[in-house]
C-alpha cells in the first residue's frame, strides 16, 4: 500500500461512519461521569417505576418484585448510609488492587519487557509472523506492555529483515488486541471482569461468585483461533497487500538479550514451575490444604475462592527473582518502589469503581435490573432468541457498543447488570461465565478498527514513524480484514463451544443448574 499525499481513509458511505464514531466518540464524557449520570438516572427511573407500578413475576420462586422507589424515604437513607459500603464491597476493587501487586513488581523489574523480547527475537525467521502474534496474545496480561511495547517492536523487527514494517505492526496489535479475550493464562483484566460479572449474578442467585478463572478454557482455545487468524491475515491479505516498504526510515538495531536478562529469565522460568508444583500439592492430595476441608471438593473450595492471591503469586514470585539477579530489585525499597508506582497509576481506575459501584448497586436495589431481565428473558423466549444464536447476537451487539466506549470495565459495567441476569433467567439458563466470553469477543473484535480505543492515536503515531501520511484510515483499512475474519471464526468457535457444552473454565459450565 502507497499512501496517497494526504492521509489515507477509507471514501464514500464507511468513511462517513468512521467520521460518525469518531465524533460521537470524542463528545463522550468521562467514564466517571458516565456512572455518576447514569446512577442520577437509576435514582429517577425508580421513582418513576414505582408510580407506575412497573413490576414482574421471578420465574424462580413466583414472587412479585416492584420497583422500588430511591427517592422515597426509605430509598434516600438506603442511598446515603451505603455509599461507602457500596464502594468497599464492589468486588472489581479489592481483585485489581491485590493483582496489581504482582502485575506492577513484574512490569517495573522489567520481567514483561524481556519476556516479549525473548519470545519474538529468539523465533526462526519463518516463525516471526506467529511470534509476533503470540507475544502480543501473551502480553494481554499487562495492557500496557502490549501497547507500548510490542506494537512498535513487531514494526522494527518486520522492518529489520526486510519486511513491511505496518504488516509486523499489524500483526502484534491483532495479538495484543486479542489478548483481551483469549490468553493462556490469568491476567489483570479477569479479576475485573469477574468481580463486575459477581456483582451482577448475584442479583438472581445472591450467593454466586463468578471467579477469574471462569473463562480459562475458553480463553486458551481462544488463544490458538487468534494466533491462526493473525497469521494468516498477515501473510496471505495484509502484507500483499502492503507491498515493498520504499519509506524513508532508517532500519533500527534491536538489541538482543544480554547474559545477565537470559540468566534471569531462566531463573524467573524456574521459580515458575516450582510454584506451580508447590500449588498443585495443595489440591491434587485428596485432603490437600486448600481442598474443600468437609467435602473435599475443588471447584468449591479456599483454592478457588482465594484465586486472586494465587494469581498475584505467580506474578510476584518471579518478578522478584528476575529482579534480584538482574539489579532491578536490590533490596525491599527497590520492591516497593515498583509496586508504588503501578498502584499510583491507579487513581483513575479507583475514581471510576467509586462511581461504577453506586450504579451497580443502585441498580441492584432498585430493582430496576431484575424486573429488566425477567421481561428481556420472558420476550427473548417469546420470539425463539436463544441458544448460541443469542450468543452471537451478543457477541456483535458488545462490539457495536465498542465502536463508541473505550474502556472495557466501564462497559462492562454497564452491559453486565442488564444482560447476565436476562440470560441466567431463559429456560436454558446461561451461566454467567458465557455471557462474559462473549463480552470480552466482541469487545476484541473492534478494540482493532476504533478510535474510540484508548491507545488507537499510540498506534497511529507508531505508524507515523515509518511514513507521515499514515493516518487514522490507514490504521482501519489495514486492521479491518482482521475483525472480520477472527470475529467470523471465533464467534463459530463459541458457538461450537455451546453446542458440545464444554466448560468455558474451572466452575465455569455453560449452564446454570
Amino acid at each position: 500500500m502507497k499512501p496517497d499525499n494526504k492521509t489515507r481513509k477509507p471514501g464514500g458511505f464507511f468513511s462517513k461512519v468512521l467520521d460518525f464514531i469518531e465524533v460521537v466518540g470524542n463528545r463522550l464524557p468521562h467514564p466517571a461521569t458516565i456512572f455518576a449520570m447514569l446512577a442520577i438516572i437509576v435514582v429517577l427511573i425508580s421513582a418513576i417505576s414505582y408510580w407506575t407500578g412497573v413490576s414482574a413475576v421471578h420465574p424462580v420462586d413466583g414472587n412479585l418484585v416492584t420497583a422500588k422507589n430511591l427517592l422515597s424515604a426509605d430509598g434516600f437513607r438506603w442511598m446515603y448510609t451505603n455509599i461507602l459500603d457500596n464502594f468497599l464491597r464492589f468486588p472489581p476493587l479489592g481483585y485489581v488492587l491485590v493483582v496489581m501487586v504482582g502485575i506492577g513488581l513484574a512490569e517495573g523489574t522489567g520481567l514483561f519487557n524481556i519476556m516479549i523480547r525473548a519470545l519474538v527475537l529468539g523465533a526462526p525467521t519463518k516463525m516471526i509472523t506467529a511470534a509476533v502474534v503470540l507475544a502480543g496474545i501473551i502480553s494481554g496480561l499487562a495492557v500496557e506492555a502490549g501497547y507500548v511495547i510490542l506494537i512498535p517492536l513487531g514494526a522494527m523487527i518486520f522492518h529489520g529483515i526486510g519486511r513491511h514494517p505496518m504488516a509486523g505492526l499489524a500483526a502484534a496489535f491483532c495479538g495484543v488486541s486479542g489478548g483481551f479475550g483469549a490468553n493462556f493464562v490469568v491476567g489483570s483484566i479477569d479479576p475485573i471482569l469477574a468481580g463486575i460479572s459477581t456483582s451482577a449474578a448475584q442479583m438472581i442467585i445472591p450467593d454466586m461468585v463468578v471467579n477469574p478463572a471462569v473463562n480459562y478454557y475458553f480463553m486458551i482455545a481462544s488463544s490458538f483461533v487468534v494466533l491462526f487468524v493473525g497469521v494468516w491475515v498477515t501473510d496471505r491479505i495484509v502484507e500483499p497487500r502492503l507491498g515493498k516498504y520504499e519509506g524513508p526510515a532508517e532500519h533500527f538495531v534491536i538489541e538482543r538479550l544480554k547474559p545477565i536478562e537470559l540468566k534471569g529469565l531462566r531463573w524467573a522460568g524456574i521459580s515458575v514451575l516450582l510454584f506451580i508444583i508447590l500449588f498443585a500439592f495443595t489440591v491434587i492430595p485428596e485432603n490437600g490444604l486448600l481442598r474443600h476441608p468437609e467435602t473435599g471438593s475443588v471447584l468449591h473450595s479456599p483454592f478457588f475462592d482465594g484465586i486472586i492471591i494465587g494469581i498475584l503469586l505467580l506474578f510476584f514470585i518471579p518478578a522478584l527473582v528476575y529482579g534480584i539477579i538482574v539489579g532491578t530489585v536490590r533490596n525491599d525499597k527497590d520492591m516497593m518502589k515498583h509496586i508504588i508506582k503501578s498502584m499510583s497509576g491507579m487513581g483513575s481506575y479507583i475514581v471510576l469503581v467509586f462511581f461504577a459501584a453506586q450504579f451497580v448497586y443502585f441498580f441492584n436495589e432498585s430493582n430496576l435490573g431484575l424486573i429488566i431481565a425477567i421481561r428481556g428473558a420472558a420476550g427473548l423466549r417469546d420470539i425463539g432468541f436463544t441458544g448460541p444464536v443469542l450468543i452471537a447476537s451478543f457477541v456483535l451487539l458488545s462490539a457495536f457498543i465498542n465502536l463508541f466506549m473505550g474502556s472495557a470495565s466501564a462497559k462492562w459495567a454497564i452491559i453486565a447488570p442488564v444482560f447476565i441476569p436476562m440470560l441466567m433467567l431463559l429456560d436454558n439458563a446461561y451461566h454467567p461465565g458465557i455471557t462474559q466470553a462473549a463480552f470480552r469477543i466482541g469487545d476484541s473484535l473492534t478494540n482493532l478498527v476504533t478510535p474510540m480505543m484508548s491507545y488507537f492515536a499510540l498506534i497511529v503515531t507508531f505508524a507515523q514513524k515509518y511514513d507521515e501520511r499514515y493516518g487514522i484510515g490507514t490504521i482501519i483499512s489495514t486492521m479491518l480484514p482482521y475483525t472480520i475474519i477472527l470475529g467470523i471464526l471465533w464467534i463459530a468457535t463459541l458457538m461450537l463451544w455451546v453446542w458440545l457444552g464444554i466448560p468455558l473454565g474451572p466452575d465455569g459450565p455453560i449452564y446454570i443448574n
